[in-house]
């Protein structure tokens, strides 16, 4: 057989063999000093023929729940004594590929011919970074300047931009609870309504970002002019949990006090 089938068949066989849990099938046509960059740490990669063995016991654990670890696309650049294949592959549970049919493993393999015959020297593996890059602390404290740009312009509809449809307040005065964004919106016209000039401030904010949700708390510094052109200024405790929701942070709950008693 050509070179590309013979390599071919041989990243088919060692596919097969990681998804039987076969251990002399996975090395066999491995070289003694391969090098693998796995999903997993070590970050300087696996290096050598026994420790790429000690890789795999642990992932034949997890594949015996019932994962699959099947090929989907490969290609393969065969010269004289060098070749590279790379390949995509279904590799996860039922459940995790049923949550994410797209999501694919990604295989890069560089591979060199041994005393007449193919045998991997490098072999790459990742999937891709699912991590929304605006999931950041920065990001949720760019919806609290939002708030405060909004606020000052006593623009109500650009405060709301960012508040969850389900959104629940727990305010400093009034009802016990808002629940959803109407309630929250006509507490927010209220105050709006009770000053002609507005500044706010969170000095201090301090931002938890975790994935799809984030929390903020701070100090919240709100001061004006009212309509009976009196100065005032109101400090209180603000805390803020949001969820990252279509690419977009949202407030999902607030808790404004101050402290009461003498």
């Amino acid at each position: 057989m050509d070179d590309e089938t013979e390599i071919r068949e041989l990243v088919h066989r060692w596919a097969r063999a990681v998804h039987e849990g076969d251990l002399a099938g996975v090395t066999a046509d491995h070289a003694e000093d391969v090098v693998m960059f796995d999903v997993p740490p070590p970050h300087r990669g696996v290096r050598g023929a026994d420790a790429y063995r000690e890789v795999w016991p642990g992932f034949f654990a997890w594949q015996s729940s019932g994962a699959c670890f099947e090929i989907d696309e490969l290609d393969v650049t065969a010269g004289g004594d060098v070749a590279w294949a790379h390949a995509l592959l279904r590799c996860g549970t039922p459940d995790e590929l049923a949550a994410a049919p797209e999501v694919r493993l990604r295989l890069t393999l560089g591979l060199r011919r041994e005393a007449g015959r193919w045998v991997v020297a490098h072999e790459h593996h990742s999937f891709a970074d699912l991590t929304d890059p605006a999931a950041t602390p920065d990001a949720v404290r760019e919806v609290h300047e939002a708030w405060t740009r909004g606020t000052e312009a006593k623009d109500l509809d650009a405060i709301m931009e960012h508040i969850a449809p389900d959104v629940v307040s727990y305010e400093q005065a009034g009802e016990l609870e808002y629940r959803g964004a109407d309630a929250v919106r006509e507490v927010c016209r209220e105050g709006l309504d009770a000053a002609d000039e507005v500044t706010m401030s969170t000095p201090g904010l301090t931002v938890r970002v975790d994935g799809a949700t984030a929390v903020s708390w701070g100090l919240d510094r709100v001061a004006g002019v009212g309509p009976d052109g009196e100065p005032f200024e109101v400090r209180s405790r603000g805390t803020r949990v949001f969820a990252r929701r279509d690419g977009r942070w949202l407030l999902v709950h607030q808790h404004v006090s101050v402290p009461a008693g003498p």
